[in-house]
């Protein structure tokens, strides 16, 4: 197979991949965190589809900020060839209180 590029449409499943996603966290004590995250690459599941892993922090606002381990979804085909993940997850507590983070991806090649 040739070099698979972000833009490129593929029909099947692109090994190696991830996705990216910039989001915001709910409101939480009057305040709320960016999330910028990239994914593990592909966990391929029984079903054929994959998900994905995510780890990091949200970005320092006042005053702390917040941790996050979470599992997407299985993937999402969005037509010509490409393919996204819902994420639905909370952040690590702090400063008395945690933030709901839920979203989809930006699109990766692949359609499965």
């Amino acid at each position: 197979m040739a070099k698979v590029v972000k833009d490129d449409f593929v029909n099947g499943f692109v090994p190696h991949h991830t996705h990216g996603s910039v989001d915001y966290t709910s409101v939480a004590d009057g305040h709320v965190h960016q999330c910028l995250d990239v994914t593990s690459p592909p966990i391929q599941t029984q079903d054929g589809s994959h998900i994905h892993y995510t780890e990091g922090y949200v970005m320092f606002e006042d005053g702390h900020t917040h941790h996050y381990k979470a599992y997407s979804g299985p993937a999402i085909p969005v037509g010509n060839g490409m393919h996204v993940h819902y994420y639905d997850f909370y952040t690590t507590e702090n400063d008395h209180h945690r933030h709901h983070v839920k979203g989809v991806d930006q699109p990766a090649p692949g359609n499965k």
